[in-house]
């Protein structure tokens, strides 16, 4: 008898599915302006009128959460895509050509890997300056030599195969056979890998959003979020709490996809 979904996976996908509906149609879940705020009715706690309380200038809490998905889940996905293509790029070119080729991607893999990513993330937006699509930029720099390294381990797996090499024995050309055969099946741990660097990558922009780095004010980014909360953690805590707990949901939703896709790709 066939098993059902994990509860843990369900909740996972649900929690995904959730804070994409909330980017793409925040006004179903919320009617108020995530900009302008009530001055009266600032750093009121959690209630049926304010789920998440509002903050220092009476703006509803809950509904720059909601808004501010679309920065987030959209600097992760830039991220993401980043590393994913140009670490694929790279692992493949290594793993297929071998030799030369192979040892110097690597090398350069090792040097990226060595850097703390946080510290890579900020010298590249020292190059190219702060900014939502910067610093999602700069998070997918620091991506491209796990992808790199995975899809390298993967193509040299699937290149010794017997089908590979009966495809270049009865004539295949290199790049019709990397195509047709290689790429296509090592892209399952790669997949594995996009998944959990869409969670690590939301956390690496709302920590770099949290420094300043990030959307200017009043932009409701999460990370920005949780920055303008701080001075008030003493009196207010649901400013940084609770969006605090929807990127750790959300971070811990992407891992937890990972973790079934790598499964069944394995």
């Amino acid at each position: 008898m066939k098993r059902g979904l994990p509860v843990s996976l369900v909740l996972a996908w649900a929690v995904i599915a959730v804070v994409v509906l909330w980017a793409a149609a925040p006004g179903l879940f919320t009617g108020y302006d995530p900009i302008a705020g009530v001055p009266a009715e600032k750093l009121q706690g959690p209630s049926s009128y304010h789920l998440f309380g509002t903050d220092a200038v009476g703006r509803d809490l809950f509904a720059r959460v909601v808004h501010g998905a679309v920065h987030s889940l959209s600097g992760a996905f830039v991220a993401v895509a980043v590393g994913l293509l140009l670490g694929t790029l790279l692992g493949l070119l290594a793993g297929s050509a071998g030799g030369v080729a192979d040892a110097v991607v690597m090398r350069i893999a090792d040097v990226l890997l060595s850097v703390p990513g946080l510290l890579l993330a900020l010298t590249v937006i020292i190059l190219l300056g702060p900014g939502t699509v910067n610093v999602a930029i700069a998070v997918g720099v620091g991506s491209v030599a796990a992808f790199a390294r995975v899809s390298r381990s993967e193509v040299v797996r699937v290149r010794r195969t017997d089908y590979v090499e009966a495809a270049f024995g009865s004539g295949g050309r290199f790049l019709t056979v990397l195509r047709r055969h290689v790429l296509p099946n090592s892209l399952g741990p790669v997949i594995a890998l996009a998944a959990l660097q869409f969670g690590v990558a939301i956390l690496a922009i709302s920590t770099l959003g949290f420094l300043g780095y990030g959307a200017e004010p009043p932009t409701p980014e999460w990370g920005l979020l949780i920055s303008e909360g701080r001075n008030y953690l003493a009196t207010s805590w649901w400013l940084t709490t609770l969006p605090g707990a929807v990127v750790v949901a959300v971070v811990l939703a992407a891992g937890r996809i990972s973790r079934s896709i790598g499964r069944e790709r394995s």
